[in-house]
């Protein structure tokens, strides 16, 4: 048991390491008064203000804190569905890069609606100070490139119910963080190229395939 518990950690190293992080600043911030809490997580906040202050700060360290730490055991089983079964089958290098290009696009889509917003009066201007830090992002962009590990005909309905329950919410009043989550899923699609499909070469074939005639 030990041993093969040991093993199912080391095939997904990163989503581990990545856990084990959430966990000790979920510590942390349950252990804070909720006004050094807040404190706290603005600064790590890829907000409009803290993005154009200290933008590869914040883009980086808002992916290792949750807002609220008591949901460390959720994330710990959607970790092991989605970004454990993601780092598996993409390697850890480009598991790591889909969740780096969703974490990061999706993020600067959403504040630049939050900008947007802001210009036109549409949103208030305390939202430039909102505290966005979180995993979902990044969790979403892998959800998207899943859609390239299930086999077809059952790829089209994931894909399908993958759109539906991310777009639902932006058509109909949807908030910032819910246009980053569809961006961070359409990002995970455009990331084909680093699957193992698309790093295999064309004339590779399965064991036991007779080679095409000459």
């Amino acid at each position: 048991m030990c041993r093969a518990t040991a093993d199912w950690f080391r095939t997904a190293p990163g989503t581990h390491v990545w856990l084990a992080v959430l966990a000790v600043t979920s510590a942390v911030a349950a252990g804070l008064s909720p006004d050094l809490r807040s404190y706290l997580l603005h600064h790590v906040s890829t907000n409009l203000v803290e993005l154009r202050i200290h933008p590869v700060r914040v883009l980086f360290a808002s992916a290792f804190w949750i807002e609220t730490p008591s949901a460390l055991l959720f994330y710990a089983l959607v970790f092991e569905l989605v970004h454990a079964t993601a780092e598996r089958w993409l390697g850890t290098v480009r598991w790591l890069m889909v969740v780096a290009l969703a974490h990061v696009g999706a993020t600067l889509v959403s504040q630049k609606a939050v900008l947007f917003g802001i210009r036109d009066a549409r949103l208030p201007r305390s939202l430039a100070h909102t505290i966005d830090i979180g995993v979902s992002y990044g969790l979403a962009g892998v959800v998207g490139v899943l859609a390239y590990r299930v086999p077809a005909p059952w790829r089209w309905g994931y894909l399908l119910g993958v759109l539906a329950f991310f777009t639902y919410p932006v058509l109909h009043k949807g908030t910032f963080t819910d246009i980053g989550h569809l961006t961070a899923v359409l990002i995970g699609l455009c990331c084909y190229g680093l699957t193992p499909q698309a790093a295999a070469p064309r004339n590779s074939r399965a064991p036991g395939e007779p080679a095409p005639p000459a």
